[in-house]
C-alpha cells in the first residue's frame, strides 16, 4: 500500500508534492485534479494517504473531506484558509493534520509527516484508562496516526500487556484508575523498563503541579493535561516515538560493526559477563567459538579490498542462517568474528560449527571482473569453560590458532 493520492486542482502545486514525495519518500503517487479523478483513483488502488485540497472544482464547499473520510481513507487536509475556527472545525473531523498552503516549508512538513506514520506502523502503544469513552477516542486517534493500539482500564492489565508484548513502544496512561492508579503504574513499569526502552505518558484533568512533578520524578517521558487538542495529542506521541528511535539509533550505531551490522568487540564484552557469569553458575551448556577467514590476506591482495569487505558481509550472513536467534555473533576485528552458541550441548556445538564451516566452503561471490571467488574459514570451538568470559575467549583463540597451524578449513574444540 505504499501509494499516495494528491487532490489538488492546482497543478503546479500538485505536481511539485507529487514530486517531492516520489524524489524523496518510496511511495508511488497518484495526482487528481478534481473530485471524479480522485474517485476513479480510489476505486482503482488503496491509499496510504490521500492528501486533499478543501475546494475543488466539483467540489467547492469541502465535499471531498467528507467523501474521503466516509470511505475510510486517512486524509490530511491541504487548505489555503488560516482562520481559527475554521480550522478547529476542520480538526474535529476524523483527519489526520490541516497543513496551510503558503510555502515550501509547507511541502517538507507533509513529507516529515508522512515519513512519520509510515515509522508509525511498526510501533506498539499501549492505553490506560478506567473511561472507555476515553480509551476508545485515544485508541481511534492514535490508529489514525498508523500505531498499533492495546486498550486496558487499569495498571494491574497494563503491567499483564506489557508481559504478553514486550515491544510495546510507549504507555499511555491516565492518573486516576482503580486498583492501580497511573502514578503507581510508572513506578512499576520503572522497575523493569528504563527510558531508552519504553516511553510513558501521563495524562490527567488534576491541575495540581505536584501530580504532574511525580509523574516526571517517577519516570515519566512527559504529561499531557486534559483537556488537549487533537494537534497536541499527536505531536507529543510523534515526539515521544521519535526521540526513543533516536535514542536506539544511536545505542545501535554504538554497538554495532559498521560493515557487517553484527555487535561489535565493546558491545560483546560489556554485555556477555553476565550471561558467561549465570551460564557457569546454573551449568548451563552453551559454547565460545572464534572463526576466522583463512587467508584473508591474499584475497585483498589480490581482489582489493573492497572484495575483502564482500566476503566480510557474505561470511556474516552466513553466520546469521547458521545461528539461533538468541545465540550473539560479533565481529571482533578484521576478518575474525566471535559466537556465543547458548544453551546448547558440546556435540551439537561442534556439529554447528561443522556445517557453518560447510556452508562458507561450498559459498563463493564474485569479483568485479566476474571471477569466482571461494573462500573458508577456520574455528575455534571452547566447550570446557575458564573462569572468566575474557580467559574463555583467549581458550577459543588458542584452538583457532592451532586450526590455522593444523591445515586451516576446520574446527577444533577442547
Amino acid at each position: 500500500m505504499n501509494r499516495i493520492l494528491v487532490v489538488e486542482d492546482s497543478k503546479t502545486l500538485a505536481k511539485l508534492i507529487a514530486k517531492k514525495i516520489s524524489s524523496e519518500l518510496s511511495f508511488d503517487v497518484d495526482v487528481a485534479y478534481t473530485l471524479s479523478e480522485a474517485k476513479l483513483f480510489l476505486h482503482k488502488y488503496k491509499y496510504f494517504i490521500v492528501l486533499s485540497d478543501l475546494n475543488l472544482p466539483d467540489a467547492p464547499n469541502g465535499e471531498v473531506i467528507d467523501y474521503l473520510l466516509e470511505k475510510k481513507n486517512h486524509v490530511i487536509v491541504l487548505s489555503s484558509n488560516v482562520d481559527k475556527d475554521f480550522r478547529e472545525k476542520m480538526l474535529k473531523k476524523n483527519i489526520i493534520d490541516y497543513v496551510t498552503k503558503s510555502g515550501i516549508d509547507d511541502i517538507n512538513y507533509i513529507l516529515q509527516t508522512v515519513r512519520r506514520l509510515y515509522k508509525n506502523q511498526k510501533h506498539k502503544i499501549l492505553v490506560v484508562d478506567d473511561s472507555m469513552v476515553f480509551r476508545k477516542q485515544m485508541q481511534g486517534m492514535l490508529e489514525n496516526l498508523f500505531f498499533k493500539v492495546i486498550s486496558v482500564a487499569h495498571g494491574e492489565e497494563a503491567l499483564g500487556m506489557l508481559k504478553t508484548y514486550p515491544d510495546i513502544s510507549l504507555v499511555l496512561t491516565d492518573y486516576n484508575m482503580p486498583v492501580m492508579d497511573g502514578l503507581e503504574l510508572t513506578r512499576e513499569i520503572r522497575k523493569t523498563h528504563n527510558k531508552n526502552d519504553l516511553s510513558i505518558i501521563a495524562l490527567s484533568s488534576n491541575t495540581d503541579d505536584q501530580a504532574t512533578a511525580l509523574f516526571l520524578k517517577y519516570g515519566a517521558n512527559d504529561y499531557i493535561k486534559k483537556p488537549f487538542s487533537k494537534e497536541e495529542f499527536s505531536c507529543r506521541i510523534n515526539n515521544a516515538i521519535e526521540a526513543l528511535e533516536n535514542i536506539h539509533f544511536i545505542t545501535n550505531h554504538a554497538n554495532r560493526d559498521f560493515l557487517t551490522g553484527l555487535y561489535n568487540r565493546r558491545y560483546f564484552f560489556s554485555n556477555m559477563e553476565s550471561y558467561f557469569s549465570d551460564a557457569v553458575e546454573n551449568n548451563e551448556s552453551f559454547a565460545i567459538a572464534m572463526v576466522d577467514i583463512d587467508n584473508f590476506k591474499k584475497i585483498n591482495d589480490t581482489y582489493g579490498h573492497d572484495t575483502g569487505d564482500k566476503v566480510i558481509v557474505a561470511i556474516s550472513e552466513i553466520i546469521r542462517t547458521n545461528t539461533n536467534k538468541d545465540d550473539i555473533v560479533a565481529r571482533f576485528e578484521g576478518e575474525e568474528f566471535c559466537i556465543i552458541l547458548k544453551n546448547i550441548s558440546s556435540q551439537n556445538a561442534f556439529t554447528a560449527m561443522e556445517r557453518l564451516r560447510n556452508s562458507v566452503k561450498k559459498h563463493l561471490i564474485l569479483s568485479d571482473e566476474g571471477e569466482e571467488i571461494r573462500f573458508t574459514i577456520s574455528i575455534g570451538l571452547s566447550i570446557n569453560h575458564e573462569d572468566t568470559l575474557e580467559n574463555d575467549v583467549s581458550a577459543a583463540d588458542l584452538l583457532l590458532y592451532n586450526a590455522k597451524q593444523g591445515g586451516k578449513n576446520q574446527v577444533i574444540s577442547n
